[in-house]
């Protein structure tokens, strides 16, 4: 062990490497500043760009994303009340208040000193963790490894989302659009829905784009969020913030152990860890009604947990290849690209790159909290940004890191029917995660049944690890069912209007039913080897869904269950979701015509100049300088972006081919 621990210190410090992770902390930042994107979503953009890396810098830069995206998040959060990822959701309520009373600076410096803290905690979490749960690792066999898959995916579906059965039945879409396309273990093309698109499965960088990008900046689109009114920062907060935080620093400590906890359970980290964290220094401090006002305990709680979760969601990815949250998910694809399974072969083989990683934590998160604390003042005034002026540029970004998944015209169909798919999940109160984390480990549970199967038949369940795994499985459904039925109190939908209210969820709900329908009845074409797998996923799918029928048949249900984000008030001169689906899809038939390059050009431009009001010149340049920039992007990585019909009759020149 400390052999590899040198020897990926000894990587990590050359030229290569070291540029690539600061790259990837540079684009942490970024994304984590943006509210509508996060780790889940950078990573996404990531996925194209490490393809075909050297391991070491690949790794580098996605654990640099990852470690810092946390830090970064706390801009929008302190500075503008808006979130600027799902694990900076509780830093709001006293950050925020901070700010509005003149110690912006003061939560900034709290929140950064916190997350340095509690990143370089989960480091150490982690390499210890390496070393005692080796031994371990290497007694599980493949029923085990099945056992924990599926204990995994329970977890997933009952820890997120707003309702158990929603929950469950995301966990078995994702696993569903995991048996689109070829069968990896036959190679029979099944549930194509008659296109050759589908002749592989569906790419894991468009599943993350569209159920984390897109309806994020939808989201914000349609409430028109507005960015801080002043950009101004006080510069005597510095050491106030590191004055709290030392008075604090045993709170520090306590949550980024909860943070890297939590964070190595499948289904909670990031959605949840800072709530869970802010909670814990609630119940165990005095003088509780000063949280929410502006208390400094409110920042040092979520901050020091949800940078401390990273170490800690590494350990079961890394250990076990089982995603605890869906960065994790999108970083273990990642490492499948370039070339380093997960599991038992990394611990054999590639111990060094795990060292690796954890070397990139520490450094990224050291490198990542200077240079917040440098850029806080330049990175304040943007925040007075109109979202309205980013979005756009965000929009052709997503599409054009889809299009790189195959580079085929089908990458940008499929982004846009699965972000719809993501809008209404978020619309509705749908775990997109879940969904996430079972289509990420589709792949592993269609080939861990069949080795399963093959090598122990039904005797795998005699196994002691397998028994002890089932019973832990049905006893965290049991549990989870009975208290979240006894902690929600049910309530009715009624009224003369009531039934309007669940029209659009029944459309989606009956959308899901058809997939898993048509999903069912192909499966049942083929033999076992290629149509076990679908039938397992488009069953479970279906009786997850039915206690899901059935409450919106009696219209009786827990409170949460009836979430519907439109029902919200809808800010002046907002539009609807729909508004801006139908926006996407004119965008990509005008881009089906003249090309992609053009289309997304000449959205931007029309965008920049109806939506956000930008004068015609200005408009027009946005447009040019995103043409420019994937002409650049084309020469550099040799790409051929997607012709329309227009390119059949003329040659265009560049940068528009």
């Amino acid at each position: 062990m400390y052999e590899a621990a040198i020897a990926a210190l000894a990587q990590l410090a050359t030229l290569q490497t070291m540029l690539a992770l600061l790259a990837g902390v540079i684009v942490g930042l970024v994304v984590g500043i943006l509210p509508g994107l996060g780790g889940t979503a950078g990573l996404a953009l990531l996925l194209p760009i490490v393809f075909g890396m050297e391991p070491s810098s690949a790794l580098a830069m996605m654990i640099g994303l990852l470690a810092v995206t946390t830090t970064s998040d706390t801009f929008p959060s302190v500075l503008m009340g808006i979130p600027g990822t799902s694990g900076s959701q509780a830093t709001v309520l006293d950050g925020f208040p901070m700010t509005k009373k003149g110690e912006g600076t003061r939560a900034l410096s709290i929140a950064f000193i916190s997350s340095l803290f509690g990143g370089i905690f989960g480091a150490f979490v982690l390499s210890f963790a390496v070393v005692f749960a080796t031994p371990i690792i290497l007694q599980i066999g493949f029923g085990e490894q099945l056992m924990l898959v599926i204990l995994a995916l329970s977890m997933v579906g009952i820890l997120t989302g707003a309702n158990i059965w929603k929950g469950l039945a995301a966990c078995s879409l994702g696993l569903l659009l995991g048996a689109l396309g070829s069968a990896p273990l036959s190679g029979v093309q099944r549930a194509a829905f008659g296109t050759e698109y589908l002749l592989d499965p569906l790419p894991l960088v468009i599943i993350g784009l569209a159920m984390f990008a897109t309806p994020e900046i939808v989201d914000l689109l349609r409430r028109q969020s507005t960015i801080s009114e002043t950009g101004r920062l006080e510069r005597t907060g510095w050491a106030k913030g590191f004055h709290d935080w030392r008075k604090n620093w045993w709170l520090s400590l306590r949550c980024s152990m909860i943070g890297s906890l939590i964070g190595a359970l499948p289904g909670l980290g990031g959605s949840v860890v800072d709530w869970i964290a802010y909670g814990h220094a609630v119940q165990t401090t005095k003088n509780r009604e000063s949280y929410g006002t502006g208390d400094p305990r409110g920042v040092v709680a979520p901050e020091s947990a949800n940078n401390a979760k990273e170490g800690g969601a590494l350990v079961p990815t890394l250990l076990l290849g089982i995603p605890g949250s869906g960065s994790m998910a999108i970083l273990l694809g990642g490492l499948i690209l370039i070339g380093i399974e997960p599991g038992k072969d990394m611990i054999d083989n590639n111990m060094d790159k795990v060292y690796l990683m954890i070397w990139s934590i520490a450094v990224a998160n050291i490198v990542g909290a200077g240079i917040c604390f440098f850029l806080a003042p330049q990175i304040a005034r943007i925040t007075t940004i109109k979202y309205t002026l980013i979005a756009p540029f965000m929009i052709g970004l997503i599409f054009f890191a889809a299009f790189q998944a195959t580079r085929n015209w089908g990458d940008l169909i499929a982004l846009l029917l699965l972000s719809v798919l993501g809008i209404y999940m978020k619309r509705f109160g749908w775990s997109r995660p879940a969904l996430l984390i079972g289509f990420v480990l589709s792949t592993r549970v269609e080939a861990s049944v069949y080795q399963t199967v093959t090598l122990y038949g039904i005797t795998f369940i005699e196994r002691p690890i397998v028994q002890f795994l089932i019973v832990l499985t049905a006893l965290s459904i049991a549990l989870a069912v009975f208290f979240k039925q006894k902690s929600s109190e049910p309530v009715t939908v009624d009224g003369p209007h009531s039934h309007l209210r669940l029209v659009p969820q029944w459309a989606f709900v009956i959308g899901v039913i058809a997939l898993s329908l048509y999903v069912f009845q192909d499966a049942l074409k083929f033999n076992s080897l290629t149509g076990m797998y679908p039938l397992v996923a488009s069953v479970s799918t279906l009786v997850f869904l039915a206690p899901v029928v059935l409450m919106m048949a009696f219209k009786r249900a827990p409170s949460d269950f009836f979430y519907d984000a439109e029902l919200k008030s809808v800010p002046e001169g907002g539009r609807s979701a729909e508004f801006y689906i139908g926006m996407l899809i004119v965008m990509l038939l005008f881009s089906g015509i003249v090309g992609f390059v053009l289309g997304i050009a000449t959205f931007i431009a029309l965008f920049l100049y109806r939506a956000a009001h930008v004068l015609w010149w200005k408009a027009i340049l946005g447009g040019v300088g995103f043409i420019l920039f994937l002409g650049i992007i084309s020469d550099q990585l040799t790409l051929r972006y997607p012709t329309g019909l227009l390119q059949n009759y003329l040659s265009l020149p560049w940068p528009l081919q």
